[in-house]
């Protein structure tokens, strides 16, 4: 296939250039003409209205009358980009595709990488390329066969390596860089629950802090489970303050270059989450030039 032959070549091309070994993988992505944006930093507490937002944001529903969007999600563990995601994936009608799911997904198989995966995520350490790679072609192949177009990555690309492999086989339009305080981004991670019977995802934490020094204050709910699910929740085996603030220091020292990999693209827009879902997520979407009327209907009843 002439699609496994562009991977491959991909792969060899981000190898040669950081002095690895890549694996061969096969997956289908269709390929986008290239257009033109700048990076832009969106601070939603100063300006809603902000006029430096990356062009490819003015193009976007001229674009998406053709195919759908293909974007990345990147930002610190536990930041939110799987809320926002999967609410954007549902405004706009493409999958959302995070590969920490896609590892826990393995880790509940007992497949053969389940195991290797368990002490790399136990440690707090990042998954290797190879095996986020060989996830990431499955899946997207599923999707292929399904008929899905587009899709909303979370999770990926996390090196700079994953980054040059995914440019060698497919245009990303747009990567949006979510930002959060370390002190909310810490209490929210510790926070973190899961329902052991449906699988879905909540937060005890209630994040209360105030302003002081000029800062801001942020306030974030807590994102209670329903009843049914109160008393099933579990704490991922992650989620101590231990591993949280290992994956931190892990993600700026491996992920910060991805987000100037995406910068000098002049393809990343930087969004400081200014609270919880109520106050973020409307700006988010004046940020992307996105309207949830669905949001506007049930805020108005």
């Amino acid at each position: 296939m002439a699609v496994v032959s562009r991977c491959s070549r991909a792969a060899t091309a981000a190898t040669t250039a950081n002095a690895t070994t890549a694996p061969t993988f096969a997956y289908l992505i269709r390929s986008l003409s290239p257009f033109s944006s700048s990076s832009s930093t969106f601070y939603p507490q100063n300006d809603l209205n902000n006029r430096n937002k990356p062009a490819v944001l003015g193009t976007l529903k001229r674009e998406s009358k053709g195919r759908n969007v293909q974007w990345v999600f990147l930002g610190c563990p536990g930041v939110g980009k799987g809320t926002y995601a999967s609410r954007l994936s549902n405004l706009l009608g493409v999958p959302h595709i995070s590969t920490g799911d896609l590892v826990r997904d393995e880790l509940a198989s007992s497949g053969p990488l389940s195991s290797q995966l368990k002490e790399i995520v136990t440690q707090g350490k990042l998954v290797s390329d190879e095996i986020i790679i060989d996830l990431l072609s499955k899946r997207l192949e599923a999707g292929e066969a399904k008929g899905e177009s587009g899709f909303i990555l979370d999770g990926f690309p996390r090196t700079v390596r994953q980054a040059e492999i995914l440019e060698g086989v497919t245009d990303i339009d747009l990567v949006i860089n979510l930002k959060l305080r370390e002190e909310a981004l810490l209490a929210k991670c510790l926070g973190r629950r899961i329902c052991s019977e449906c699988g879905g995802n909540y937060n005890v934490a209630c994040i209360d802090i105030k302003a002081e020094n000029g800062r801001p204050g942020m306030y974030m709910a807590p994102l209670p489970p329903p009843p049914q699910c109160a008393s099933k929740l579990i704490t991922r085996p992650d989620d101590t303050e231990e591993v949280v603030k290992q994956r931190l220091r892990i993600y700026q020292a491996m992920t910060r270059p991805v987000e100037d990999f995406y910068r000098s693209r002049g393809k990343l827009l930087e969004f400081d989450l200014p609270g919880g879902i109520p106050e973020s997520w409307p700006k988010l979407l004046c940020a992307l030039n996105l309207e949830d009327r669905e949001d506007k209907q049930s805020a108005a009843a």
